[in-house]
C-alpha cells in the first residue's frame, strides 16, 4: 500500500443546506468534503481566530491533550470507501523524562480538520485519496467570484 502523502490546507468553508463544504487541497487540486454545520462552524472559527464565549468540544480536547503533555503534530485523511472520509489524528507526547511518544489514532475527517485549524498542524491527503478525488478548483473558482465584493458592482 502506498503511503505517500500530500500536504493540503483548507481552502474554503461554503454553507450548503445540509452543513458545510469544506474545499481542501492544494495549487494543483482541490476537493471538498462535506461536513455537518457544527463542526463547519468550528473550523471556521478556528481558522479566523474567532473569541468564543464558552470551549468547544474541539478546545476541551486540546486542553485535556495539553495537560497530558501532547499535541497534534499532523492529521491525514487517509482512505475514502463509498464517498466517506477516513482520518487519523497524529499526536505527539513527551513525559517528564522526555521520552517521546507517536500516538495514533482513527477520527472523522472533519475534526481531524478543525483540530488542525485549531492546533495550526499541518493537513495531509493519503495519495490514494487524491488520485480517487474529483478536482473541483473551476468549481471553487466559480464560487469564490460569485462571493467577490467586485462581482456585480458596476463601478
Amino acid at each position: 500500500m502506498d503511503k505517500t502523502v500530500i500536504p493540503v490546507q483548507i481552502r474554503a468553508l461554503v454553507p450548503t443546506s445540509a452543513g458545510c463544504a469544506v474545499f481542501i487541497g492544494s495549487e494543483e487540486k482541490v476537493f471538498v468534503i462535506y461536513v455537518d454545520q457544527s463542526v463547519g462552524a468550528a473550523i471556521g472559527m478556528f481558522l479566523s481566530g474567532a473569541d468564543k464565549e464558552r470551549p468547544l468540544t474541539h478546545d476541551l480536547l486540546a486542553h485535556v491533550l495539553a495537560a497530558l503533555g501532547a499535541r497534534v503534530e499532523r492529521v491525514v485523511i487517509n482512505d475514502l470507501k463509498s464517498g466517506t472520509y477516513f482520518g487519523r489524528l497524529i499526536l505527539t507526547a513527551e513525559n517528564e523524562l522526555q521520552q517521546k511518544k507517536i500516538i495514533e489514532l482513527d477520527a472523522r475527517p472533519s475534526d481531524c480538520m478543525a483540530m488542525a485549524a485549531q492546533q495550526k498542524a499541518p493537513i495531509y491527503v493519503s495519495r490514494v485519496v487524491w488520485e480517487e478525488v474529483e478536482d473541483m478548483s473551476e468549481l471553487l473558482e466559480r464560487l469564490q467570484e460569485e462571493q467577490s465584493p467586485e462581482a456585480g458592482d458596476a463601478g
